[in-house]
């Protein structure tokens, strides 16, 4: 049942929780990932120190991904796992937040009662308060429909000393039939850019020396605001803006649509010295017809028009795209159109996903034309064996040469080597001996795999 009850933001109503320990567990995109640093830190605000496990936390915190159907069954797999956690202290406290929670709603208590908030995308500044609220009065589902202010003056903990997500848009106005986004997100609404610029300063004063800009459409930035008394995208003018702030070294930006990529854009990537030569293009299909079903607004030539003119632009570009495979009613031809357009491209990675349907959205309508499951995952699978390939190739051309290495921070598998990523994005491993997390590096590029390279100091 749903408590309805007149939140108080104003003031906390209970005093701070000094000493309690806290836990973000996070599913998803970097937008989730910049959610839970801003949950963080409200948390910290409030009090709370961060534990060093969920087992070890009184309050936790799942921020939630609806992406794809596996996301929302490890959900509630993973609340399922949590009754135990909550039943051994029932002081603790479980809240759910994200874009499961934004499309779920009253559902996530009915499936799994023992949780105490229900918190969606557009209200995630409010946690402090609901969570108050649920330990007078009990769980509580608060879930907007609108957001009403942007959540970005909100304090963070950042995982990264050196690297930090920036958050310029939310929501997207695109329409593909695949994609729940702009239902758990909302509409596009950009961030002013004087308030983006005093946030990089910020980061920039406090010893971060890397941005990624983060935003459902990057390249559409600005066309909700009125510059100069004109609505346009204005992207590239933020580049400049941000390439100008002193101290920092590195600016990386996410998630383009092909549709919206403007030459000016590539022009300012190319000779901003601090902006990445790395560009995102998601490809999802490479068949007209399957194009036209998703509703991307471009077509294969107009694609393929895209990269020639990136690679024109942008000297010794990386490029890295994004594939559906599987979207119902493609055939072994369309598949084919797909590789075709990988072949031709040579990404230096290509992010695969299978299809999965989605309550609400389009693409979930035509269920007499899904593919079965077992096509799918061939399909699939040579398509991974096509791109390894072609990223071992594409990797290999970086042996030898000079690089410029953030590095950020100890590899996986040893202390032995330390890890981060050189110009365009690739990860790079390179002995610990004599640097430290946040060293900006001169290596040699000794080695290279489909996935990573090796490189030695100079």
């Amino acid at each position: 049942m749903k408590t309805t009850l007149e939140i108080n933001r104003t003031k906390s109503i209970k005093p701070s929780r000094n000493g309690l320990k806290y836990f973000v567990k996070t599913f998803g995109c970097q937008m989730n990932e910049h959610d839970s640093e801003r949950i963080a830190g409200l948390f910290e605000q409030d009090g709370m120190i961060k534990a060093n496990s969920i087992d070890d936390s009184d309050i936790l915190f799942v921020n939630t991904c609806t992406i794809r159907e596996n996301a929302d069954d490890k959900l509630y797999g993973t609340l399922g796992q949590l009754k135990v956690w909550k039943n051994n202290n029932l002081n603790r406290k479980l809240l759910v937040g994200g874009c499961a929670a934004q499309k779920d709603k009253e559902l996530v208590r009915n499936k799994a009662p023992w949780v105490d908030v229900v918190i969606g995308t557009h209200n995630l500044t409010d946690v402090v308060h609901l969570l108050n609220q649920s330990e007078d009065w009990g769980p509580i589902t608060e879930v907007t429909d609108s957001i009403e202010t942007l959540p970005t003056e909100a304090p963070s903990i950042r995982e990264s000393e050196v690297s930090a997500l920036v958050t310029i848009q939310i929501g997207c106005d695109n329409s593909c039939t695949f994609c729940i986004v702009p239902s758990v997100r909302g509409p596009e609404i950009s961030r002013r850019p004087s308030d983006i610029l005093n946030e990089v300063t910020n980061l920039v004063e406090s010893g971060v020396k890397e941005i990624t800009l983060l935003g459902q459409n990057v390249n559409s930035y600005g066309r909700d605001l009125k510059i100069n008394g004109k609505s346009k995208p204005y992207f590239s003018e933020l580049l400049h803006i941000l390439n100008d702030v002193k101290d920092l070294k590195r600016i990386r930006f996410t998630s383009p649509h092909p549709k919206d990529f403007k030459e000016i854009t590539l022009n300012a990537v190319n000779t901003l010295e601090k902006v990445t030569k790395q560009i995102h293009i998601p490809l999802q299909s490479g068949s007209n017809r399957i194009l036209r079903r998703m509703q991307r607004g471009y077509n294969q030539q107009k694609f393929i028009d895209k990269v020639d003119l990136a690679i024109r632009s942008i000297n010794d570009v990386s490029l890295t795209t994004d594939v559906i495979v599987g979207f119902p009613g493609e055939t072994d031809e369309d598949f084919e159109e797909t590789l075709s357009v990988l072949k031709y491209s040579k990404f230096d990675a290509v992010y695969m996903f299978q299809f999965s349907p989605r309550p609400g959205t389009k693409a979930n309508e035509y269920k007499d034309e899904f593919i079965k499951k077992d096509v799918i995952r061939e399909r699939f699978m040579r398509l991974k064996e096509i791109q390894t390939q072609i990223s071992h190739d594409r990797y290999k051309r970086f042996i030898g040469t000079k690089q410029t290495l953030l590095v950020e921070n100890y590899s996986k598998k040893t202390n032995e080597f330390m890890s981060g990523k050189i110009d365009g994005g690739q990860t790079t491993h390179i002995p610990s001996k004599d640097i430290k997390i946040g060293d900006y590096v001169n290596v040699l590029i000794t080695e290279a795999s489909p996935f990573a390279l090796k490189s030695e100091l100079i």
